[in-house]
């Protein structure tokens, strides 16, 4: 039987534009509705790591709480990469995104996801998962190559582990391959079925 949202459940919300989280919640077979909106990506300088992810999981889910109804629960998700204590986002053109891979080239990195689910009356479980990533050290033709044909702006550290790039440089992970993707899939479906969203 594939697992579903069935009738009596809360309708799941995904808040994303992601195709990889689209395609991940589809994998799982849920039913999901797509709502879509401009959310402000800054965070305080304090946070750290796992602290950032999680506060922009949060931050996007309280802008959609106040049109979820009664019986939806909203999803958000929020990638980022870490290099030492930087935080690498999306970069904003080809010419940062080669300087990221630069930087990312011949090293391990982190990668957080943070995840929220949020009911409409305000109730909230925030978690994130994390995932060490493993690059062989990269000639600038390879990152060029990468960055020129795959046109990578849409990810944070400038890289998706599902593309070319995942195959030719990514040597090693520890952690949740899934994560890297965009989306802790294994917590997310445990944190859904305590919250009886979602079952077998």
């Amino acid at each position: 039987m594939t697992p579903t949202n069935a009738a009596g459940r809360p309708r799941l919300v995904l808040a994303s534009g992601s195709p990889r989280r689209h395609q991940l919640l589809t994998d799982l077979g849920l039913r999901y509705e797509v709502r879509l909106r401009e959310v402000d990506e800054s965070f305080p300088a304090r946070l750290r790591r796992a602290e950032v992810a999680e506060y922009l999981a949060a931050h996007k889910a309280a802008a959609y709480a106040p049109d979820l109804a009664a019986d939806e629960l909203v999803l958000t998700a929020d990638t980022i990469v870490c290099l030492d204590e930087d935080v690498l986002n999306k970069p904003a053109d080809e010419a940062e995104a080669v300087a990221m891979l630069q930087r990312l080239q011949g090293r391990a990195h982190e990668v957080y996801t943070g995840v929220c689910l949020r009911h409409a009356d305000g109730r909230q479980v925030v978690f994130s998962d994390v995932t060490r990533v493993h690059f062989r050290a990269l000639s600038t033709a390879e990152i060029e190559h990468y960055v020129r044909q795959y046109q990578p702006l849409d990810k944070a550290g400038a890289y998706g582990a599902q593309d070319w790039i995942g195959m030719v440089a990514v040597t090693r992970l520890e952690g949740s391959y899934f994560n890297v993707m965009g989306l802790p899939v294994h917590r997310v479906w445990e944190e859904l079925a305590k919250l009886g969203a979602v079952g077998v």
